[in-house]
């Protein structure tokens, strides 16, 4: 088959399956914390599964990234959507039985399966060439669309159904969701080959400079001192702490100002919506502009966001700011993914980037559970203010690496011209 027209074929694949887990993952996600609080008995522990269901996703992110070296892509992906369809299964029995400690366990197995999940954006970038690497890696997040389109549409119907079978009406989403994944884990086996480690690496072949590196795989330590890693590896860090610790906290500021949920409801969905729909165009821009100037775009959206964000607490200025919230989280997310992706060889890749998930993983729990704790403590609008400087530091750093690559090339060009002949 043509090499182009199989990278299309394993790309969609991994589109498909990101849209079914992660349909399942937002359907739980819109309930998790109402459950928490009825297992738990306590409204204080409302959000212990989102907190577990984060840890778990951090720490599997490096488990998943040394499995998918040893199995490959295909089978790492399948085994890490099983095991979510373990986890549903187990929070459906803790619904069922009225087991919070069972509930969390259950929350800590779905967290390690989106970690697997949210890997297949790098599988899509093995498989495809540089030239359209970012373009494929946005693909696959667009799945994420999909999923925060009919996720939440899940949870009535399927709540209704659990009643009707004499079972807690929070029981519905947990089983679509086991279903979902169990649907995404056979479209993985079935639709993903060959696997794209194997493509790959045949494809580094090719693509000779594809990578900075093409000998033996260097430790994580010596891949981050590439300053190109660590600015792929800081921008993303940073887009996914201020994103969530804005966008966790903003339902609670809006119930603070007499908001329904109707109204909560509807703020969320245009962050959501801002997340994920223009992935396609993030990724051409990444293609064609560079992965850094989409990088800093990203981190000037998210400032600008963080600083609207408490101006009015209306539902269109903060809707309009959530939004701007959700596209800036995207441009860091896609270009940073890109830039992570371009600097490491075939034998590097899943580690690596299941290092750089880890680290995403941590700051998203870190910022879900502390969010509140600040919220508290300075309020709103100087958590927009913090975060908005948090922001220009990813922007800094990127001016900063463009300004160094001028003067490299400047240097390059001088000593060509002037060097011996």
């Amino acid at each position: 088959m043509n090499r182009n027209r199989l990278a299309r074929r394993l790309t969609a694949t991994l589109f498909l399956a990101q849209s079914l887990g992660s349909a399942g993952f937002i359907a739980v996600a819109t309930v998790g914390s109402i459950a928490g609080a009825q297992l738990s008995g306590r409204p204080s522990l409302a959000g212990a599964p989102s907190g577990v269901y984060l840890l778990g996703s951090a720490f599997a992110a490096w488990l998943w990234g040394q499995l998918m070296d040893r199995l490959g892509r295909r089978n790492g992906l399948a085994v890490g959507l099983f095991v979510g369809c373990l986890g549903a299964a187990l929070a459906v029995g803790a619904l069922v039985a009225q087991s919070f400690p069972l509930f969390l366990l259950g929350a800590g197995l779905m967290g390690m399966a989106f970690a697997a999940l949210q890997l297949g954006r790098f599988a899509a970038a093995e498989v495809n060439p540089p030239e359209h690497r970012g373009q494929a890696i946005s693909s696959v997040v667009l799945g994420g669309t999909l999923g925060a389109i009919f996720g939440p549409t899940l949870v009535g119907p399927t709540g209704r159904w659990a009643q009707a079978l004499g079972v807690d009406e929070l029981a519905g989403p947990y089983a679509a969701a086991l279903g979902l994944l169990f649907l995404a884990a056979a479209v993985i086996l079935v639709f993903l080959r060959p696997d794209p480690r194997d493509l790959g690496r045949e494809l580094a072949r090719s693509y000779p400079t594809a990578s900075a590196h093409t000998g033996e795989a260097r430790p994580i330590s010596e891949i981050l001192r590439l300053p190109a890693a660590r600015l792929a590896i800081s921008g993303m860090v940073i887009g996914q702490v201020v994103m969530v610790m804005l966008m966790v906290i903003t339902a609670l500021h809006m119930k603070g100002h007499g908001h329904p949920l109707t109204s909560v409801s509807l703020v969320i969905s245009s962050h959501t919506f801002g997340m994920y729909a223009f992935s396609i165009f993030s990724g051409r821009l990444a293609d064609r502009l560079g992965r850094v100037p989409v990088l800093m775009a990203g981190a000037a959206t998210l400032a600008l966001a963080s600083l609207l964000a408490p101006l009015s607490p209306q539902v269109l200025p903060l809707g309009i700011a959530l939004f701007l919230l959700g596209l800036g989280w995207n441009f860091s997310y896609v270009g940073g993914s890109a830039l992570l992706a371009d600097q490491l060889s075939p034998a590097e890749r899943a580690r690596t980037q299941g290092f750089n998930d880890l680290l995403i993983g941590l700051v998203s729990a870190l910022g879900s559970l502390g969010s509140g704790l600040v919220f508290a403590g300075v309020g709103y609008a100087v958590m927009g203010i913090v975060a908005a400087a948090v922001s220009t530091v990813a922007l800094l750093l990127s001016l900063g690496w463009l300004w160094r690559q001028r003067r490299l090339a400047v240097r390059g060009a001088t000593a060509s011209r002037f060097g011996p002949q």
